[in-house]
């Protein structure tokens, strides 16, 4: 019996993406970059822009793939909110692009087991969704409070997950042998506020980071590229280069983490 290919075979690898608006296609990036290495993943977590991460990837659609879809699309632009409309805007129109791809809808059949974070604003609590319909859960994830209406599930209202947990490896924890965390949020240092938009940007990072490091600590491994910083969580022109970061900041790991490291052996053997 060869020892190493059994273990490869039975270590559950979990992977935690954060959200973090088109910089969560960074996250892209950085699946290519260990898949390519031969690294698969058995449970997925997600908020966000890392919840449309999880799911897409999760139903079988390579990351070259998804950004092309992301691309094409302009989904980023479709959960982009308008300031100058009044009232609440209904995230529901994502929901045909997400089904488009995604057919089957369900959580049961897709090649991970993945987890998504969301809020309950009745109860005002989080919660992880792993049934039921993939593309409200996703959705729910990414509907920013203030800006789009609640997602309704089963008679409960949901909001972004982010504005509690916006890295949720919690759902993880003592179900994979090793977990790696992609974060897209890095917080730099600045000089000016350019705009409006760049302020509430802001904003939303700092608070973003508050308790980002408790969630790291949780990790084996975290990669987060810190030239993400520049990119406003609506850049949506860049995503090829958010994706290249991503990627480049994967192989970094890749060479430097020996975790990362054991994993590309074990995968190498198997």
């Amino acid at each position: 019996m060869d020892l190493n290919n059994d273990l490869h075979k039975t270590k559950r690898i979990g992977l935690a993406l954060s959200g973090g608006g088109v910089r969560g296609v960074s996250h892209l990036g950085v699946i290519s970059a260990l898949t390519k290495h031969g690294i698969t993943f058995s449970h997925i977590s997600g908020t966000s822009a890392g919840a449309i991460a999880a799911a897409f990837f999760a139903a079988g659609l390579q990351p070259e793939d998804i950004l092309q879809i992301i691309k094409d699309s302009k989904l980023f632009r479709l959960l982009r909110p308008s300031f100058a409309r009044t009232g609440l805007m209904s995230i529901l129109n994502v929901r045909s692009l997400i089904n488009k791809y995604i057919p089957h809808n369900s959580f049961d059949k897709l090649n991970a087991h993945v987890t998504i974070a969301a809020v309950d604003l009745g109860l005002g609590k989080l919660v992880y969704l792993n049934d039921g319909e993939l593309d409200l859960a996703v959705l729910a994830s990414c509907c920013l409070p203030g800006i789009f209406r609640p997602i309704v599930i089963n008679g409960h209202m949901y909001v972004d997950g982010g504005i509690l947990n916006n890295f949720p490896v919690e759902p993880l924890v003592g179900n994979c042998d090793v977990i790696i965390g992609s974060s897209c949020n890095h917080l730099p240092i600045v000089n000016e506020i350019r705009s409006f938009g760049h302020l509430i940007d802001r904003a939303a990072m700092i608070a973003i980071n508050a308790n980002l490091g408790a969630h790291k600590d949780l990790c084996d491994v975290v990669i987060e590229p810190h030239s993400l910083g520049g990119y406003g969580i609506f850049d949506t022109e860049a995503a090829e280069e958010i994706f290249m970061i991503g990627y480049e900041e994967g192989l970094k790991a890749i060479k430097g983490n020996e975790v990362l490291k054991g994993l590309v052996e074990e995968a190498k053997q198997a």
